[in-house]
């Protein structure tokens, strides 16, 4: 029978591959008891013979691949946690895409704004960007489909397709009358996990990651070695809102930070045996001071690299606390190309700590809100101890040991970003100059010209809010302008240089500095947070 079969296969096909702190693994098949086994049967037979009489004798004509792949199996998933989840063929393919650090496509980056998809900023070096599409343009058409009113994401699948394929984009640019016409060739686009890395002081190096696909620890290789590692005098890892990836580049990233031989994380499931990953590579002797950025959005693989560092006392963890994500899935390949991403295992950082939420009788909402939420602190479900003795907590994510005060948008600042009024600026101000030296600076003539703006706009303001907002307008001025008249890694690279957030972990590298030597300063960790 049709539904059988399919469910059959659904409990036996073959690990396809990994993501999401998810990792390899061969199929397994135990032994089950024969009253077990005909329990299972005759539950597959019932829903077999339920699934054909809702596509044979529903009121309105329903098809079974529905019910069951967006209906029947994604509220089973449900009920066992929050991550085993269950892929489409569509959401599977992009799942794939996304952990090979490219896809084919035109290359930039598309957003939503008052109703209207627009393009962020094509990325530098890519069909986009050479076509001369640029930041703020509005798109209108896709190979002569309007496109107007329609989801971002659709548009973005307007936008993709097969190499060397070409899709005609029709765009309505800010100061033009006309619609304006590019004629686009796709090609494969990098996806890098790690955009950003640079000197952002003099001696100390900056890496952002953003996610961990295949080739993170490869770009993390390079980034270091930009960096010169035998001369840095501190190191920033920014994993801020890093949600995730392979566990494998969450290993690999570990590993370059610490001593061989040291634990990284251990996992193992009722039926997946226990592993433990170990330093293979190591530091190479190129130790510095190091401060480990992380937020209420840092999950599972950036977890991994953050409890590591923190349990050997190889960095300093700033920020505030992470998700808490510390399930394992590994991911089935189903048929029609859709995949299962099942839960099989927990993973422990090296002082034995589980730092998974707890999801009991808390709504898929709340579990992935709560994190963010203001006021919310983990909850603390045990004690450890790091290298040196310091005390750390299972439970609720990693705490930092600095626990910086969140940042929330006050009304000015909210005003203006409903508004997309830093964005419009940014774009008017790079077209009207359009030889724009490297080096450019926010002047106070340039935040006079924005006050007149705002005022052009009938954005209402106090003087008294403009002035005590003028580090926030100089810096999204600064980034936006780099974006439009550059490109947008020069963007996103003032971005951080003014972030203050980055600033704190740069004032906090001698502690990170004291904590290498000695480890006596810090005997607590979330002490500033209590």
């Amino acid at each position: 029978m049709q539904y059988k079969s399919r469910w059959l296969g659904f409990a036996t096909l073959a690990v396809s591959f990994c993501t999401a702190a998810l990792f390899w693994a061969n199929p397994w098949v135990h032994a089950a008891s024969e009253p077990a086994d005909m329990e299972i049967k005759s539950s597959i037979d019932q829903l077999s013979t339920l699934v054909h009489l809702v596509e044979n004798h529903y009121a309105e004509e329903i098809a079974a691949d529905d019910v069951m792949f967006q209906g029947a199996i994604p509220r089973m998933l449900r009920m066992l946690d929050p991550h085993s989840s269950f892929f489409s063929p569509e959401a599977f393919k992009q799942l794939r895409e996304d952990q090979k650090g490219s896809y084919a496509g035109v290359g930039m980056q598309i957003g939503h704004r008052s109703g209207d998809t627009i393009v962020v900023a094509p990325f530098p070096r890519t069909p986009a960007y050479r076509a001369g599409l640029r930041p703020g343009d509005v798109i209108v058409e896709v190979d002569e489909e309007n496109v107007e009113g329609m989801e971002v994401l659709d548009v973005a699948r307007r936008l993709r397709g097969k190499v060397n394929t070409s899709v005609k984009i029709g765009i309505d640019r800010r100061g033009s009358e006309d619609l304006l016409e590019f004629m686009v060739t796709r090609a494969r686009i990098p996806r890098p996990s790690i955009a950003t890395s640079f000197e952002v002081r003099p001696g100390i190096g900056f890496v952002r990651i953003d996610t961990f696909n295949e080739n993170t620890g490869s770009e993390l290789d390079q980034a270091l070695a930009k960096l010169k590692p035998k001369k840095l005098g501190g190191l920033i890892l920014d994993l801020r809102g890093n949600r995730g990836g392979l566990l494998s580049e969450g290993v690999r990233v570990s590993d370059r930070f610490l001593e061989k031989g040291q634990t990284i994380v251990s996992h193992h499931g009722r039926s997946s045996r226990e592993r433990l990953y170990t330093v293979r590579k190591g530091n190479g002797g190129n130790v510095y001071p190091m401060v480990v950025m992380v937020s209420c959005n840092s999950a599972s693989a950036s977890e991994i690299v953050a409890g590591a560092l923190q349990d050997h006392d190889r960095a300093l963890i700033v920020g505030h606390s992470t998700f808490g994500k510390g399930l394992v899935q590994t991911v089935y390949t189903l048929s029609q190309e859709s995949g299962l991403a099942l839960t099989t295992a927990r993973y422990y950082t090296p002082s034995g700590r589980l730092i998974q939420r707890r999801y009991d009788g808390v709504s898929m909402l709340d579990y992935y809100s709560n994190p963010c939420s203001e006021g919310y602190r983990p909850q603390r479900e045990g004690v450890r101890l790091t290298d040196k003795g310091r005390q750390v907590f299972a439970g609720g994510g990693i705490t930092p040991d600095i626990e910086l005060e969140e940042r929330r948008e006050n009304d000015f600042q909210w005003a203006l970003d409903r508004r997309d009024a830093i964005e419009t600026f940014a774009q008017d101000y790079s077209r009207e100059h359009p030889d724009l030296e490297k080096g450019w600076e926010v002047t106070p003539e340039v935040i006079e010209e924005f006050r007149q703006f705002l005022h052009r706009e009938e954005i209402e303001f106090k003087d008294a809010e403009f002035d005590e907002n003028l580090d926030f307008m100089k810096r999204f001025i600064k980034q936006l302008v780099y974006n439009s008249a550059y490109d947008i890694d020069e963007g996103r690279r003032v971005f951080y240089e003014l972030d203050p957030e980055v600033e704190m972990a740069i004032e906090a590298l001698p502690r990170a500095k004291r904590l290498l030597e000695d480890g006596g300063e810090l005997l607590a960790v979330g002490r500033q947070a209590e």
